[in-house]
């Protein structure tokens, strides 16, 4: 799935806990010295600018906008228009391949990962992190808890893959990575104002964004009440719990 919003969209939306995140999740793949990397569905480029600090990093992102702003920030980085499903890398030409809060985009998740791992070298490590929607730990857990109060019918992210306690797992495994084992990264992020929290929900970022951005100005107004009602009083800090796993690709 690519994203067509604008990149500076999402990252007043997700930005600001993708790049800690990625500092969690980079410590977590246990990457090799020397290694060469593939950041897959990068984005805009939280995790790529934190692997660049330490290896050699190519990067693949379905979205065009987002692939030109990867390459603003990042001059010195490959970027390769691509989806998960089908990199254009040739056979164990990476030492590891990383996706962070991309799986669960992913048009099929198996065949994302299993790309991964043709790409990765044998003994190479394959890693994936998503958010805990399903265990409500998830940096949007605080909307979409809101808006199932207002609106039942509204389908949150829980059910997206790698999204709930063991999922990513059993996806790395049906993708034929060797031994994949889960662990919980958590990052906090601090806003100053509920203006600065509700605005990126207004941009049309994501499932959520677009939700808002199908509403009434009334039902939108309802929703925004309702948020700034179930949030503390500012400043607040809003927690992230993400799942991640990781495994080896098979000799």
């Amino acid at each position: 799935m690519a994203f067509f919003t604008s990149s500076d969209a999402y990252e007043r939306f997700m930005g600001r806990f993708s790049r800690p995140l990625a500092a969690e999740f980079a410590a977590f793949a246990a990457i090799g010295p020397d290694a060469h990397v593939l950041d897959v569905g990068a984005g805009t480029g939280a995790l790529t600018s934190e692997l660049a600090r330490s290896w050699r990093v190519v990067a693949a992102e379905p979205s065009p906008p987002f692939a030109d702003a990867l390459r603003a920030t990042n001059p010195a980085t490959e970027v390769h228009v691509a989806p998960a499903e089908a990199l254009p890398f040739a056979d164990g030409a990476f030492d590891a391949a990383l996706a962070q809060l991309v799986v669960h985009f992913m048009d099929d998740p198996v065949a994302g990962l299993r790309e991964m791992a043709r790409v990765t070298r044998s003994g190479g490590v394959v890693a994936a992190c998503v958010w805990d929607y399903g265990g409500r730990r998830a940096p949007l857990s605080p909307f979409w808890n809101v808006l199932a109060e207002l609106d039942p019918t509204a389908e949150n992210e829980s059910h997206l893959a790698g999204a709930r306690d063991g999922h990513l797992v059993e996806l790395l495994r049906a993708a034929g990575v060797r031994d994949p084992e889960q662990g919980e990264l958590t990052v906090d992020v601090e806003y100053s104002s509920f203006e600065e929290w509700w605005e990126p929900y207004t941009q049309g970022v994501g499932p959520a964004g677009a939700y808002v951005a199908r509403l009434g100005d009334g039902d939108r107004a309802r929703l925004r009440d309702a948020c700034r009602a179930a949030l503390p009083e500012a400043p607040f800090v809003v927690h992230g719990t993400a799942w991640a796993a990781r495994g080896t690709v098979q000799p």
